[in-house]
């Protein structure tokens, strides 16, 4: 993890010298590098706290450990999970802030957006009838659409880009339950945003706390097709005709035998 977050050799030997196999809060880790690691960056110290909490979070057994993430390509996200998965919206962004000043290059980008979104839509359908065959050609056809030169140095370079990341993008191929987007996690991000610029923030801890469970609520209600009116006043008034939303969750998803792929 340390070779990987490109931290110098030199303080490596000194981390040695700390509590091994030791549950320390933020407070008690820091008090730690302060007394061995006195000399220690900001930056270097930020690759340390972010090593050892990811080493931790796959240590843990209080909470399940999450095999694949999909998402964008931020670099936080890529060392928190064995698999990435990326998200094909946000791949397709990336073209559409180009902007070629040629006639003929506005064209070609044109003409390779319809091909990209073409592509996509085969791999919607892959997912609902995944085969060998289909995955073999679609994989051909993911290098022809993305190594093939078109003439506009700016698309090419671009489509070079996407070409290297081509086994986050094509993981469905080999497990065609995982979705191609995030979409559905931004939205309830993005309601966190619009409800903080109406109301500025929360003064306490306990407002955080507060406003963290209920835009969760709302979010896994809406998610569920549930009303979240209807749900709050199921508990208020304590009828209980909606179920526990982890009751819900557990039987949608085990019809939808999210995971069968890594089983094979």
């Amino acid at each position: 993890m340390l070779e990987t977050l490109q931290l110098p050799d030199k303080w490596k030997k000194f981390l040695e010298l700390l509590p091994q196999e030791t549950v320390l809060n933020s407070t008690e880790f820091n008090e730690l590098l302060d007394r061995y690691l006195p000399l220690l960056g900001d930056l270097q110290r930020k690759r340390i706290l972010e090593a050892a909490a990811i080493a931790f979070y796959h240590h843990q057994t209080d909470w399940p450990v999450i095999q694949t993430l999909v998402s964008d390509d931020a670099p936080q996200f890529k060392l928190l999970t064995e698999n990435l998965a990326l998200c094909w919206v946000h791949e397709g962004r990336h073209y559409k802030k180009l902007t070629p000043l040629v006639d003929d290059h506005q064209k070609l980008l044109e003409q390779f957006l319809d091909d990209f979104w073409d592509y996509y839509g085969d791999l919607l359908a892959y997912r609902d009838a995944p085969t060998l065959s289909t995955a073999n050609r679609l994989r051909s056809e993911f290098s022809r659409l993305f190594t093939t030169e078109s003439g506009d140095q700016q698309l090419d370079e671009r489509k070079q880009l996407t070409a290297a990341k081509i086994w986050e993008l094509l993981l469905v191929l080999d497990h065609p339950e995982l979705p191609l987007h995030n979409n559905p996690a931004e939205l309830a991000a993005r309601t966190m945003v619009q409800r903080r610029n109406i109301s500025y923030g929360t003064q306490t801890a306990e407002g955080t706390a507060s406003w963290d469970t209920f835009m969760s609520l709302v979010a896994t209600t809406r998610k569920l097709g549930l009303s979240f009116f209807e749900y709050v006043r199921d508990r208020i008034t304590q009828t209980r005709n909606i179920p526990p939303l982890a009751t819900i969750i557990y039987d949608r998803s085990s019809v939808i035998s999210f995971g069968w792929s890594w089983q094979l």
